[in-house]
C-alpha cells in the first residue's frame, strides 16, 4: 500500500493525456464568472470557471488564476478581486473577457464598488479581499474573504461540453 502521494503516483498508470483530462473536466457544469482587479486607474478581468463557496464562518470563497495571467500579477499586488457570477444573457461578456487584451471593459457597464470592478446585471458579485494564494500546477488558487455580496434572481450562466449554457431546475413529480 502506497504511503506517500509519490509513492501512489508511481504504482497508478503512467498518466493522463491532456486532452483525455480536458474532456473528462467538459463533462462538468461549472458556473461562470469573470474575476476582476483594478491597477491604479484601469479594471482587468478575466473569465473563470473554477471558483468554489469555501466557507460561511467568515466567508470565503477560492479562484483559480493562470499562474501566467496579467490579471494575477494585479491581483497579488492589490490583494482584492471581485467575482461577477455571470448570468444566462451574458455569455458575450464571458467570451470577451476569456481572450487576451486591454480592450475587455469596452462596452461592458460596470461601477468600482469596495476597490474592485463590479459588472453590471450579474447574477452574483462578491468582493474579496486575498487571504492566502496557493500554487497549483500551472495555476494559483487565491482564497478570498468576502467583503461584501449581492444576486439577483437570475438564472446561471454555465460551462458545460465547452459550450456555454444555463442551469434548469427540475419539477419535482408526485
Amino acid at each position: 500500500m502506497p504511503e506517500t502521494p509519490d509513492q501512489l503516483r508511481q504504482e497508478t498508470a503512467p498518466g493522463v493525456d491532456a486532452e483525455t483530462f480536458r474532456a473528462a473536466m467538459a463533462s462538468v457544469c461549472t458556473p461562470v464568472s469573470v474575476v476582476t482587479t483594478m491597477a491604479g486607474d484601469r479594471p482587468h478581468g478575466t473569465t473563470v470557471s473554477a471558483f468554489a463557496s469555501l466557507s460561511l464562518n467568515p466567508p470565503m470563497v477560492l479562484v483559480s488564476l493562470d499562474k501566467s495571467s496579467e490579471l494575477l500579477r494585479h491581483v497579488r499586488r492589490t490583494l482584492l478581486f471581485g467575482l461577477n457570477i455571470l448570468h444566462t444573457d451574458q455569455a458575450a461578456i464571458a467570451a470577451g473577457f476569456a481572450r487576451k487584451g486591454d480592450d475587455k471593459f469596452n462596452g461592458v457597464g460596470w461601477t468600482l464598488t469596495y476597490g474592485v470592478p463590479r459588472l453590471d446585471g450579474c447574477a452574483a458579485w462578491l468582493a474579496c479581499s486575498v487571504e492566502r494564494m496557493v500554487n497549483g500546477g500551472d495555476h494559483t488558487v487565491a482564497f478570498g474573504h468576502v467583503l461584501s455580496a449581492a444576486h439577483a434572481a437570475a438564472p446561471p450562466l454555465t460551462y458545460y461540453q465547452r459550450r456555454f449554457g444555463t442551469h434548469l431546475v427540475h419539477q419535482e413529480t408526485h
